[in-house]
């Protein structure tokens, strides 16, 4: 089974977060919230509590799984930015060409941190500067190499099918978005 681990800290965006667990727990993708809080509730940019399921733990390797996730909100993508252990986590999985994935605000923390030079990316509008090295695409999803990105809220399904679509196959991507009743505009 698809294991990923998506990070929580106060502020982050629920729609994002929330609806990549949804839609990838319902294709059978093992999804670990983390939160790097120190502790496992979190309140997110809308003042919507949300209960992790783990904390982050330094002493932990968490390179079994498939991906990492990084929802967006500004207050969530500084907490992030500022996270150590996260940071060293992000370097280890580009460096094993792990999937990663961040939306919205932050695609920064890749770019901050030298994960996107001479790739596609994009991001919430405002944040183009901290792509450092990127190449700036106006698409809601980009994916380039392994790491996929996404604009903002607006993008939050079709990214979450994107990353089930890249962990457990298009068929089960399209299952799920027939289950949802979710229609791309281009079919």
């Amino acid at each position: 089974m698809a294991k990923i681990y998506l990070f929580l800290a106060n502020g982050f965006e629920e729609i994002e977060g929330l609806t990549a667990v949804d839609v990838l727990r319902r294709g059978g993708v093992e999804v670990c919230m983390l939160s790097i809080t120190g502790k496992t509730q979190i309140v997110g940019s809308h003042k919507i509590s949300v209960e992790a399921d783990s904390v982050f733990n330094n002493d932990e390797d968490y390179m079994d799984g498939d991906m990492l996730v990084l929802p967006g909100g500004l207050q969530g993508t500084n907490a992030l930015m500022a996270h150590e252990g996260l940071r060293e986590l992000l370097l280890r999985y580009r460096d094993a060409e792990k999937y990663i994935a961040a939306i919205c605000a932050a695609p920064s923390v890749l770019g901050m941190n030298g994960l996107l030079k001479g790739k596609q990316a994009t991001c919430y509008p405002g944040f183009e500067d901290k792509l450092l090295g990127a190449h700036k695409s106006e698409l809601p999803v980009v994916q380039d190499g392994f790491i996929v990105t996404a604009e903002g809220m607006g993008a939050s399904l079709p990214f979450a099918l994107h990353l089930l679509a890249l962990l457990q196959g298009q068929s089960e991507a399209d299952r799920v978005a027939e289950t949802i009743r979710f229609r791309r505009s281009d079919k």
